[in-house]
């Protein structure tokens, strides 16, 4: 990496990391979806679009580093866990380069990293496009070690040609084997180098079929993808097959029809092995245009997996995975829940109001609601609804400093009641949780100009749940 990409990634880091709770890092003790995480730094995980690689008895999670002001490439951030549930920030493996293909005003997404195993590199891969999604190619950069620093390449060729695609994900196969997908239901084999196509395996001609994503249990291949609506929420597939050359046969949902994939859309399956059990974690993002890097959140469950049947049955706020056994392990929340009519426990501000639901609801900008509590973990159960808006938390200790804020989004196309916000473990100590009305909402439109995202900018609080 030269000096002036070292600088321009210095220089994002200061001016896009948001206040954080520097002074208590604190940790988590499962996986919740839906819900902002912060990393060892207290800084928010941004990784969308993500991977994971297990190397050397640590998990690294590769994904998209987002920023609330616009779609632009601002690099590929690495964080490192052993539990899957406490990240530790480790770099930007691939920051925005000074010029070309991935420097400025250029998009790049869907990062996926492979190590090869006949060479020992670590190789990226990612979309790579203009803002208006006029130049797709799948791109692909190399580093000696898994954290990086990797160096941009340019184009993966097939046949002296880019594959001018964008949805991608990547698989490798028990045999070492690595293959590239593509929306549409297309399908690559990599070189021994993994830097170049040897053949293309397969091309479903699936309608829509983005954010592909494919795993094997025993004989069977599982392949995952979302239907064509922008960063909203759909019901996503899955086919199955016993051979990656097909025939694949469509299978349906894998979650309950309705629930949009639990309000997420497929990025990754990554399988966890262990002495008893092998645990198969979906994950998916929840995407939050334009305050992708605050709002935006990750949807993390177990799938249930039996012959040809694939299965998301139920959604869990709070669970965990047995690291050393594989077994996935229920998880609980903070024992203790105010309801929102206590208005002696929750001081609100500004114009509120209990609708039918029984949640106290507003849409007046600035308007909040706060608790004063002794504890060491705070969170928050609140409505999402498809007038949903974004709820800015903030997290004060005793001493009035600020420990923690981020963004919270509100919005899904079926209300429904969630946990939108829990707060690390932290030091016992008397603290104040705020939650204010931003007055603005998650919207956009696609390239044929439909329209997506809320209608309003409603905040509505369920309970608050404190951790003694």
């Amino acid at each position: 990496m030269n000096r002036l990409t070292l600088l321009i990634a210095s220089l994002f880091f200061l001016a896009h990391s948001p206040i954080s709770m520097a002074q208590q890092a604190g940790h988590y003790e499962a996986i919740y979806s839906g819900t902002p995480w912060f990393d060892n730094q207290g800084h928010v995980v941004s990784a969308h679009g993500a991977n994971i690689v297990h190397d050397g008895g640590t998990y690294y999670l590769f994904g998209e580093y987002k920023t609330d002001s616009a779609n632009v490439f601002h690099g590929f951030a690495c964080y490192s866990s052993t539990d899957l549930c406490n990240w530790k920030f480790e770099r930007m493996a691939l920051p925005v380069q000074p010029s070309g293909k991935l420097g400025p005003n250029r998009i790049g997404e869907r990062p996926k990293v492979m190590k090869c195993p006949t060479t020992g590199e670590y190789v990226m891969y990612m979309h790579v496009d203009t803002l208006g999604y006029q130049d797709q190619f799948i791109g692909y950069a190399t580093a000696k070690q898994i954290t990086g620093p990797y160096t941009f390449h340019g184009p993966l060729l097939f046949n002296g040609n880019p594959i001018r695609k964008w949805d991608m994900g990547s698989f490798q196969d028990a045999d070492g084997s690595g293959y590239i997908l593509i929306h549409g239901g297309m399908m690559y084999k990599l070189g021994d180098d993994y830097k170049s196509i040897t053949e293309q395996v397969i091309d479903n001609h699936w309608s829509g079929s983005e954010s592909p994503a494919v795993f094997k249990k025993g004989g069977l291949y599982y392949w995952l993808v979302s239907d064509l609506t922008s960063w909203e929420r759909n019901d996503n597939v899955y086919y199955t097959a016993t051979s990656l050359k097909g025939p694949w046969t469509k299978r349906g949902f894998f979650a309950p029809e309705g629930t949009l994939t639990w309000n997420s859309q497929t990025t990754f399956v990554l399988p966890v092995a262990g002495i008893k059990d092998t645990a198969y974690l979906f994950m998916g993002d929840r995407w939050s245009f334009p305050k992708q890097a605050s709002a935006a959140t990750y949807v993390w469950q177990p799938l249930r997996i039996l012959g040809t049947s694939l299965s998301i049955p139920t959604y869990g706020d709070a669970w965990s995975i047995h690291m050393s056994t594989g077994e996935v392990v229920a998880a609980s929340l903070p024992n203790k829940i105010i309801r929102s009519s206590d208005k002696k426990a929750i001081q609100y501000r500004g114009s509120w109001q209990q609708d039918t639901l029984s949640v106290q609801s507003s849409d007046t900008r600035g308007a909040s609601f706060s608790v004063h509590f002794r504890g060491t973990q705070v969170g928050f159960v609140g409505l999402a609804r498809p007038d949903g808006g974004y709820a800015r938390v903030n997290l004060q200790n005793s001493k009035g400093e600020e420990l923690l804020t981020t963004i919270v989004d509100m919005y899904c196309k079926y209300p429904v009641s969630r946990l939108k916000f829990l707060s690390p473990i932290l030091a016992k100590d008397n603290y104040v949780l705020t939650i204010s009305v931003m007055g603005g909402r998650g919207n956009w439109s696609d390239k044929r100009k439909n329209l997506y995202g809320s209608t309003g900018n409603w905040v509505s609080l369920d309970q608050v749940l404190i951790q003694h």
